[in-house]
């Protein structure tokens, strides 16, 4: 293999641009970014999980230079209001790892089981682990050096900008750029991909493509015809409203997702602004109906804020690496943005061909091996978003109830989790036995399926507080880190003078 074509930009393909510059150009293989100038970026401000610090940890490039461009901040979890209608569990904290959870997710999950046997303690995730203390705080998970625990944390950042960073540090490494318009693949003979034709008029040829286009799938979807398998069935939205706001003082470590009544509302935290939308079912309510929703609950009623309104395609390819393209980012398939997968999606679609780049294996067995494990990488997570649904206890609306519904249609695996779960069996053996942790790790699971109430009804918490100790734990932990617009002001390089 000699060249290598993505089609499109944005931050999937100048992501996958850079990543494969890095490891390719040294070995004589030339990489060409074709970008439309007229086709828009989806990406309305995004959040990440912690595997984009490892990609540029990686590449070693550092916070300070990418995050002050690109309008970043540290994100600690995922905070989840009034997804349960119980007593004590209207809200509850999706935690990112540290280290400190090897000595406290012991006794979150004996105190979980026992709420499962009706012991009347406190089950809730937020209590326990160190980044919702760091959240609840405004803390930036960044230690001081004398703090002998790692902590893991993502980043939230305006995906536009990011895109043009990615894009500026691609072509410094030696990646190629080309703004033109592609209209179609050309195939030869054997059904392969040989070239890409422009609305420039060109015919572009490459050994290998990569299919970064978006939802329009150009070369997996309209040249290669590669079938699709929706989610549509276990996941009803299909559209999202996205709007910004302003920001005060104090900046969150946290992305907000507040339950609506026809989807949920993101709330990110920028270094210049809010980043809100709204996800939901055109289904169930009106695009107009669902922008007036969420308008109000922003206070913008009155306000000229434009507001951008998106489709979504929710499902995969049956083939990732068909012929000699692969597909990367939206083209390859797209769960909804609950738990911010994409990214961690698309980085380990290109991050995984690498290793069989690198073996110098494109047979059709590399293939078939290589396309299950993003199947199962897709579908992992398909599951864990799922289950939020499953386990809402909304009856407000239509839309809640049908997502509740339908227990049937989820995959065996999450059968088996959720009988595993509800029966008070270990769930983390469970977890073991099927091989997901990779996917979502035990934590993560009971931090949900807790998080949400999914506990026989015992009334009030009214034993003994017997983890009082770890309050204070976390309190004394958390004087290790510091407000989070201070990590930020200090990343950023100073103000030049007027001269």
């Amino acid at each position: 293999m000699k060249k290598i074509i993505i089609v499109g930009g944005g931050t999937a393909g100048w992501m996958t641009a850079l990543m494969y510059g890095d490891a390719l150009i040294k070995k004589g293989i030339e990489i060409t970014v074709l970008e439309s100038p007229t086709v828009g970026v989806i990406g309305v401000g995004e959040g990440s999980t912690p595997a984009l610090k490892r990609y540029f940890d990686a590449l070693g490039i550092e916070e300070s230079e990418w995050m002050p461009e690109c309008n970043a901040t540290f994100k600690t979890g995922i905070g989840f209001d009034g997804w349960c209608t119980k007593p004590g569990y209207e809200d509850y904290f999706h935690q990112f790892a540290t280290m400190v959870d090897n000595l406290t997710l012991p006794t979150y999950m004996e105190n979980v089981h026992a709420r499962q046997r009706g012991v009347p303690v406190d089950a809730r995730p937020n209590r326990y682990f160190l980044s919702a203390r760091l959240a609840k705080d405004c803390l930036a998970p960044k230690a001081a050096e004398s703090f002998p625990f790692f902590t893991t944390y993502g980043y939230h950042f305006d995906a536009t900008l990011l895109g043009k960073f990615l894009h500026k540090r691609a072509v410094a490494l030696g990646v190629k750029y080309k703004p033109c318009h592609v209209t179609h693949a050309v195939l030869n003979a054997q059904g392969d991909i040989a070239a890409v034709a422009t609305k420039e008029g060109e015919q572009l040829e490459a050994d290998f493509f990569i299919d970064c286009s978006g939802f329009s799938a150009l070369l997996i979807g309209k040249a290669l015809q590669t079938p699709w398998v929706s989610y549509e069935d276990v996941l009803l939205n299909d559209s999202a409203i996205a709007m910004p706001s302003e920001i005060g003082d104090k900046i969150p470590t946290l992305t907000q997702s507040t339950a609506m009544k026809h989807g949920w509302a993101w709330k990110i935290p920028l270094t210049n602004r809010f980043g809100n939308g709204y996800v939901y079912s055109s289904a169930f309510v009106s695009a107009d109906e669902a922008e007036h929703e969420l308008r109000a609950k922003l206070g913008l009623l009155e306000s000229d804020t434009q507001a951008r309104h998106l489709k979504m395609k929710l499902g995969r390819v049956t083939k990732h690496w068909n012929r000699n393209c692969l597909a990367v980012g939206l083209s390859q398939g797209f769960l909804e943005p609950l738990e911010a997968t994409a990214l961690y999606l698309t980085q380990m679609t290109a991050a995984i061909f690498l290793l069989f780049l690198d073996k110098g294996d494109l047979s059709e067995q590399a293939r078939e091996v290589y396309n299950q494990q993003i199947h199962d990488y897709f579908d992992g997570h398909r599951d864990y978003v799922v289950t939020h649904y499953k386990t809402n206890s909304r009856t407000d609306t239509e839309y809640w109830r049908a997502n509740a519904e339908g227990l049937d249609k989820v995959s065996d695996s999450l059968k088996a989790i959720y009988q595993t779960w509800f029966e008070g069996r270990d769930l983390a053996a469970e977890i073991r036995r099927q091989n997901i942790e990779r996917y979502y790790p035990i934590g993560s699971w009971y931090s949900l399926l807790a998080g949400m109430g999914s506990f026989p009804d015992i009334g009030p918490l009214t034993g003994s507080d017997t983890i009082a100790p770890l309050d204070d734990f976390m309190r004394r932990c958390a004087l290790n880190f510091r407000d989070h617009r201070r990590v930020l002001e200090e990343l950023a390089p100073p103000v030049k003078a007027a001269a």
